[in-house]
């Protein structure tokens, strides 16, 4: 039976929630009766066990499968931000896809809301462990290690998406107004809360091998090393990163290899997740083991949840059942075409992220099957049937063989791997280039990730300059590994493409899409220089009445971020909008030079 820490009654969640409100309530009540009621827990009857900072720590896995964390809206923002994914039902997560949301639109406050919900556990847990860690036994230190990295984990996201959210970190804030009415932080100021959380839970947690069973689902210090080198690169630290992430390929924080079968990390069932590829993965029950009751909100706390995401829902096509919402860009499609294996095969990647016809699927996996539909060249599947688009595959059982349909909902069992060891090795390349590069070192690390794709190794004499090289990681390898995960959003970010006029120009040629009901022509590479463009570089009024559009024609400075919404500055007079809001440029925060466009 699959591993599942989260599946049980959560007495944390609904205490760490109401504690604040009732501190500043009650504190003036005169006692009239002092009778200790069992099912109704205090400040003074709760957390003083270890066991009962255990409830916290399952509240807060808890809390990371929420919509606005990892089971939809928070997962899913971040793909279609990227230049992988387009929205293909044209509603719904639009403005999240052409990066111009308004402070107005509700939704992008979910992953705001989740996240703080989340820090708030992980505050009242860490408020009873201790600043001493060296007094702290083998559970407390796994216990609060946890928490360290839940929050490191919260603040990764709100500051990748938010970009100055308001840091809170002692849980004796929340007893006054002021303290719950904060101010914003610095982007500065975040990341380095980031990357204290992380490399203090370093510290804490064991490795995998020295959890045992306990270690699966968990947070080890593997993933919080993982974490740790995803923060420093975030500021362009790219020597510190690399200490880490060689660290963790030496195996000093346990042992990580890639799965020969680069599907087994996208399938359900024990067989599959927590597999030694996984530095950290979001668990979810497996479909048929699920209750009925879908729990949206940190405040649904139902015994009988489904404990499953929606990805597949908002990935679905709608012949499946699916919402038909995003779609697998014409460029990703034929990035993975460009390049045979050393049989002569497809990327057996491409089965994986992009669910289309291919002639040498026949008889390879599940075979050319959308669920359990076959499709064939005639009669291929598109995501949306008024606009077309590939459907996505990955994180979805539209190529595992399992189900005929999407049971839409959080009813998807896929544990979600936030971070691979093969992501370990490509941002180990990407930081030895930067140092260091080009180097054989960097391209050995390359090599072991397309080795398993069957992709032919590459050489070091094909890359004279650190630039080139740059671009092979950025505009190659790390699509076709992580074609349409969460990641790339942040990415865009980091290597400050925005702010480069011909970075700028690419990532629209790579986000450019035909908004058709032609099922033929969704595969069809898009000659984008060939596109009539206004002076700024952006499509043509008439361009865009053929059904051609880029995510990023509507990209206007500072909204690479999502803005904040009113409705918590409105609640929160002390908290400012940050450049989204604003519409400020982040040019001048870069934390280095950007590359130029390199031609491979």
């Amino acid at each position: 039976m699959k591993t599942n820490i989260y599946n049980k009654v959560i007495a944390g969640v609904i205490y760490c929630l109401l504690a604040p409100v009732s501190s500043i309530l009650f504190t003036s009540c005169d006692d009239k009766l002092d009778v200790s009621n069992p099912n109704q827990q205090t400040t003074s009857t709760f957390g003083n066990t270890a066991d009962d900072l255990e409830e916290n720590v399952i509240a807060a896995y808890n809390h990371i499968r929420m919509e606005g964390t990892y089971a939809r809206v928070g997962y899913t923002i971040d793909v279609c931000r990227g230049d992988e994914v387009w929205n293909s039902s044209q509603v719904w997560y639009m403005p999240f896809d052409d990066l111009n949301a308004p402070f107005t639109d509700e939704i992008g406050q979910w992953s705001w809301r989740d996240w703080y919900y989340t820090i708030n556990v992980c505050n009242y847990t860490l408020s009873r462990c201790g600043e001493d860690n060296s007094i702290l036994n083998e559970q407390m230190k796994r216990i609060k290690g946890q928490m360290l990295f839940l929050r490191g984990l919260a603040y990764y996201n709100l500051t990748g998406y938010y970009q100055n959210p308001i840091l809170i970190t002692d849980y004796a804030t929340y007893s006054t107004l002021n303290g719950l009415y904060g101010t914003n932080n610095s982007y500065d100021e975040a990341w380095d809360q980031v990357e204290k959380d992380f490399k203090e839970a370093i510290e804490l947690l064991p490795t995998r091998a020295e959890g045992g069973e306990w270690a699966k689902g968990r947070a080890t210090s593997g993933a919080a090393a993982g974490y740790y080198a995803r923060a420093l690169m975030m500021r362009h630290k790219y020597s510190e990163a690399l200490t880490v992430l060689k660290a963790i390929i030496n195996g000093q924080y346990g042992t990580y290899r890639l799965m020969a079968n680069y599907g087994d990390n996208f399938r359900e069932g024990p067989n599959y997740e927590n597999n030694e590829e996984s530095l950290f993965e979001v668990q979810y029950l497996d479909y048929g083991s699920q209750g009925t009751d879908d729990e949206w909100t940190p405040v649904n706390t139902s015994p009988n949840a489904t404990q499953g995401h929606a990805i597949e829902s908002n990935f679905g096509p709608g012949d499946c059942g699916g919402w038909a919402d995003l779609s697998a860009s014409p460029w990703l499609y034929n990035l993975f075409k460009a390049e045979r294996t050393t049989s002569g095969s497809l990327d057996p990647r491409l089965y994986w992220t992009i669910g289309t016809y291919e002639p040498e699927w026949e008889g390879f996996e599940y075979g050319n099957v959308c669920y359990t539909l076959p499709i064939t060249a005639d009669a291929p599947f598109v995501t949306n049937n008024n606009y077309g688009g590939l459907p996505i595959a990955k994180n979805t059982n539209l190529r595992t063989g399992l189900y005929d349909k999407v049971v839409t909902g959080l009813h998807c069992g896929i544990n979600l791997r936030m971070m691979r060891y093969s992501d370990v090795l490509l941002r180990a390349a990407e930081c030895e280039n930067e140092v260091n590069g080009p180097t054989q070192q960097a391209i050995d690390w390359i090599n072991q990730v397309r080795n398993r794709a069957q992709l032919a190794s590459l050489k070091l004499s094909d890359f004279d300059t650190a630039d080139k090289l740059f671009e092979q990681i950025a505009n190659v390898e790390r699509p076709k590994e992580f074609g349409c995960e969460y990641g790339r959003g942040f990415d865009l970010i980091r290597w400050g493409f925005f702010y480069d006029s011909n970075r700028l120009q690419q990532i629209r040629s790579h986000a450019v899409v035909l908004r058709t009901n032609d099922r033929s022509t969704v595969k069809d590479a898009i000659d984008y220089d060939a596109l009539p463009k206004n002076g700024d570089g952006t499509l043509t009024k008439e361009t865009k009445e053929q059904g051609y559009k880029t995510s990023f024609d509507t990209w206007v400075q500072g909204h690479e971020f999502l803005p904040i919404y009113q409705g918590t500055l409105t609640d929160n007079p002390n908290l400012k909008g940050n450049s989204a809001n604003n519409g400020t440029s982040n040019a001048d925060k870069l934390y280095g030079p950007v590359h130029p466009v390199v031609n491979l």
